[in-house]
């Protein structure tokens, strides 16, 4: 393999665009996951039924997700497997949710869905740097 094809193309215009949002995302994450694990109490209440390894599982994926966001950026080619890596992390994450949802653990809805958004971000993000990876 050579180094042209590991790194993501230069002529992909939406690869920026793509890491900033990735950078965003994971700023988010790690201070709203960080609100609820390390915040007062009152972050903590207002948080309501959160499952915690699934908070602590978010938070400190949202560090991954701003080195993805890096990798990005400079249009490293391992960003690709780092972010495959995040989205299947993710599913196993919310399996287990859902496991212990049908188990009868309390949760709040917004798990879900957040859930369910970082799943399909991080699936497009992959699908879409292994495309680019593959045309370069």
């Amino acid at each position: 393999m050579t180094a042209t094809n590991t790194q993501l193309p230069a002529s992909a215009r939406w690869i920026r665009p793509v890491a900033i949002l990735a950078m965003i995302f994971g700023v988010v994450t790690v201070f709203s996951g960080g609100n609820v694990l390390f915040g007062s109490s009152q972050a903590q209440s207002m948080a309501g039924n959160y499952v915690p390894f699934v908070v602590w599982f978010n938070f400190l994926a949202g560090f991954l997700y701003i080195v993805a966001a890096a990798g990005i950026w400079l249009r490293q080619g391992w960003a690709v497997g780092l972010a495959a890596v995040i989205a299947a992390t993710t599913c196993l994450t919310a399996l287990g949710f859902g496991y212990l949802v049908a188990q009868g653990q309390a949760y709040e809805m917004r798990t879900v869905g957040a859930l369910v958004l970082r799943i399909c971000v991080w699936v497009a993000i992959t699908i879409a740097l292994m495309q680019a990876r593959r045309r370069s």
